[in-house]
């Protein structure tokens, strides 16, 4: 594991004291217009080429990455995909060609990059979402998607951003996720409300 580098200082000094709701809201929406406006529909595609060529995905994140990434295989579950998280005790032994998905913005997390390396130890399909494609993660993934955002280690070469440590980056991970569902909501389903609701859980 790399130690981090570069870390830029006084993180939080820049915040204006006693900021008004409002006023946050426009800050984050400022930031991520800046982040939005970096991704591309290429990026997309590759994310929906993977996904449509796997049997099954699975994907591996901790903490808020990891609720995030879990929204994102709720829907694709509503698509009509096989999904699974890693770590949940239903969850079956990965195969080959089967997708594993890894969301981490440091690169670093430990358990999904240990993960990362038996699934490409197996001969599945491994793509990171990451704000450091330097990282283990990053490097080790056969596909890399860099989501431009804040991360937990503050290094110098990220955004400025005055919102807590990777929350910019969880941020523009989750529309960017959420506009992929969206082109699969329309390729796939035509917009067909009925179908996607058919798979929604009623146990609840």
């Amino acid at each position: 594991m790399r130690l981090p580098s570069g870390r830029r200082e006084a993180f939080f000094s820049e915040s204006p004291p006693k900021m008004k709701f409002t006023e946050a809201l426009d800050q984050m929406r400022e930031e991520l217009e800046g982040l939005l406006a970096r991704l591309t529909p290429e990026m997309a595609e590759i994310l929906i080429q993977e996904v449509e060529a796997a049997p099954r995905i699975f994907g591996s994140a901790t903490g808020r990455s990891g609720f995030i990434l879990r929204g994102f295989l709720m829907r694709l579950m509503h698509l009509g995909f096989n999904v699974f998280m890693v770590g949940e005790t239903i969850t079956p032994r990965l195969q080959p060609r089967d997708l594993l998905i890894s969301m981490s913005g440091s690169g670093e997390t430990a358990q999904p990059r240990e993960i990362q390396r038996r699934a490409n130890a197996v001969g599945a399909r491994t793509l990171a979402l990451t704000a450091c494609p330097d990282s283990t993660i990053g490097r080790e993934a056969q596909v890399s998607i860099l989501i431009p955002g804040t991360t937990k280690l503050t290094l110098a070469h990220e955004p400025a951003s005055l919102q807590c440590p990777g929350s910019l980056f969880e941020q523009a991970t989750f529309l960017f996720l959420e506009a992929v569902v969206l082109l699969f909501y329309q390729r796939r389903l035509g917009h067909d409300q009925g179908e996607m609701l058919s798979r929604h859980t009623d146990l609840e």
